[in-house]
This record gives C-alpha cells, structure tokens and sequence, in this order.
C-alpha cells in the first residue's frame, strides 16, 4: 500500500506528532463514508492493529492503513491554506481528485 504526504501536510502532522500525548501513537488514515468509484477520508492519532499495515513516507511520518480497504491504496494526504486552512485527503490512483 501506498501513502504520500505533501510538504505543507507534513509540517502540520510532524508538530501535532510532537506533542507528549501523541508520541507513542502513528497517523491513521480512514474511510469515512464510500459511495461509488470513490471514497471520503478521515485523520486521527491512533495505534495499529492486525488489521492494519504501516506505510512509511518520504516525509518520515508512518501511516496506519486498513489492509483490506482497496480505497485507502495510494491515498494523498495535503495541507492548504487557502481558501480555508485544513487537510485534504484524497487518492488519486482511484479517481478521487478532490471534492465534488
């Protein structure tokens, strides 16, 4: 399974990562409601299970996927400022470029 986290995401995840109640956790990406080709994702601090798989990035962040959950194969994690401040998850490999 595959995971990428831009620059900006990354710095935002590195700092919450940081903090004394989340050191011992790993970042989970989920699926929050899927309808059709494609899927809305979630964020949150978690500890891996054996339904899980840790996907290490380029960005030194591991992540928490769901192993049998094709929709979270390839997911793009990103941070944008503009037009309102907040992460978006996305998984282009499936189709899923962004809000619709």
């Amino acid at each position: 399974m595959k995971c990428k986290i831009s620059r900006n995401a990354a710095k935002v995840l590195l700092a919450e990562m940081e903090q004394e109640e989340n050191k011992e956790l790993k970042l989970r990406v989920y699926v929050t409601h899927a309808h059709g080709d494609h899927a809305h994702y979630g964020l949150s601090m978690d500890t891996p299970t054996e339904n899980d798989v840790v996907v290490s990035t380029d960005k030194g962040i591991d992540v928490i996927l769901q192993k049998d959950e094709p929709l979270l194969d390839g997911v793009r994690i990103d941070y944008f400022y503009v037009p309102e401040e907040g992460f978006a998850v996305t998984n282009p490999s499936k189709g899923n470029n962004g809000d619709h």
